[in-house]
């Protein structure tokens, strides 16, 4: 993102956050607060959901990022994430939503995770965020961060959202479904890349 860009996000200390999933919008909320920013959804601006046809988490953030800066004429931050397995060849990665199905029953996609997985005794499993900032001038900066861990069954605790309840993060034994977002927020993927873009915007 060029200088002028970046200047005009922090003046303005507005910022859409280009998601219509309202557990993700509130974590991004929670992980944005102490930059004191003003935050919105795309859905209360009524904007569309666009297509995710990128290849890659970064891809697929930059299209959400941008396309809720072109709608709302605000800059706009865009999560991309998702879960993949080792022993599934990254799957469900780029599609963990999708595997919620239409209704975004995220119950369903962890059966379905627990049934491909089988009786495999690799339960490796990492989650992957990539942020997208974009402005309404079109440019463009990506954040990523990782967390790795293990998967379980049955799925433990009702905190969090997605597949929260059976990820187990390394050097813990409690699922992000089972910790306080205090606690999730301090460790996962996302707050890795919080991390990065908070960085990015205090001009270090």
């Amino acid at each position: 993102m060029i200088e002028m860009a970046m200047q005009t996000f922090l003046k303005g200390r507005s910022l859409v956050i280009a998601s219509h999933n309202p557990g993700k919008v509130r974590e991004i909320a929670d992980l944005l607060a102490p930059l004191g920013l003003e935050t919105t959804s795309a859905s209360q601006f009524g904007l569309p959901e666009p297509e995710e046809d990128g290849l890659t988490f970064a891809e697929n953030a930059a299209i959400k990022a941008r396309a809720a800066a072109g709608g709302s004429g605000l800059p706009a931050l865009a999560d991309d994430s998702g879960l993949s397995v080792m022993a599934l060849s990254g799957a469900p990665g780029i599609h963990s939503a999708r595997w919620a199905g239409p209704a975004k029953d995220f119950g369903l996609a962890m059966q379905r995770l627990h049934q491909e997985m089988g009786d495999n005794p690799d339960r490796r499993a990492e989650f992957v965020c990539a942020l997208a900032l974009a402005s309404p001038e079109g440019d463009l900066e990506i954040f990523e961060g990782r967390v790795e861990g293990t998967l379980v069954w049955p799925p433990r605790g009702d905190r969090g959202f997605g597949y929260d309840p059976i990820f187990v993060p390394e050097g813990e034994d409690r699922t992000f479904g089972e910790m306080p977002p205090e606690e999730k927020h301090a460790i996962s993927h996302r707050a890795r890349a919080f991390a990065k873009l908070k960085e990015r915007l205090q001009g270090r």
